[in-house]
């Protein structure tokens, strides 16, 4: 993984070579050097180790997508803000399974920092308020649920909201 700053600089000299290459009269060369700095670019808005954490996640390989971010040593200098909230949001999905403490700040840092979907922060408030749920404080819980509910645009959490509404009404 390299460092955003090291990103953009590599993404730079590359749309400058790309830039000489046009002005030789070798446009393939040209074009295929911007579409490296485009992948670079990219990478710089999306960190490639969450990417694969996620596929790591999807596949319920919680060892394996663990071990991947753990590799980015200093998220806050080597992530953007939106990716250090993915970071804790992913942190917290996984810690939620043991321990609920420890989930819950990764889980509220990444709300904080935010989170690009409207489904992702969705389903990071679900889980808090699941986490609030079994802390037993049921105010904050229907807050969660709510806002969750707000964010749920396509329905996809309309199950799990009302299965943990149900539980709320026994507390």
């Amino acid at each position: 993984m390299y460092n955003k700053n090291i990103k953009l600089i590599l993404a730079t000299l590359i749309v400058i070579t790309a830039i000489w290459q046009f002005t030789d009269k070798n446009i393939g060369n040209g074009i295929a050097l911007l579409l490296l700095a485009g992948m670079f670019i990219l990478l710089y808005f999306k960190n490639e180790i969450i990417i694969l954490a996620f596929f790591k996640l999807r596949k319920q390989d919680f060892d394996g997508a663990k071990k991947l971010l753990d590799k980015i040593k200093n998220p806050e200098a080597a992530l953007v803000r939106k990716q250090q909230g993915y970071y804790n949001y992913l942190n917290g999905l996984m810690l939620s399974q043991t321990n609920l403490t420890l989930a819950e700040k990764h889980l509220k840092k990444a709300v904080e920092l935010g989170l690009n979907m409207d489904q992702d922060m969705a389903m990071a408030k679900l889980n808090l308020a699941g986490i609030a749920l079994t802390k037993r404080r049921k105010m904050e819980a229907t807050q969660l649920l709510n806002e969750a509910k707000k964010l749920d645009k396509h329905n996809m959490l309309k199950d799990q909201i009302t299965m943990m509404k149900q539980q709320l009404k026994k507390i």
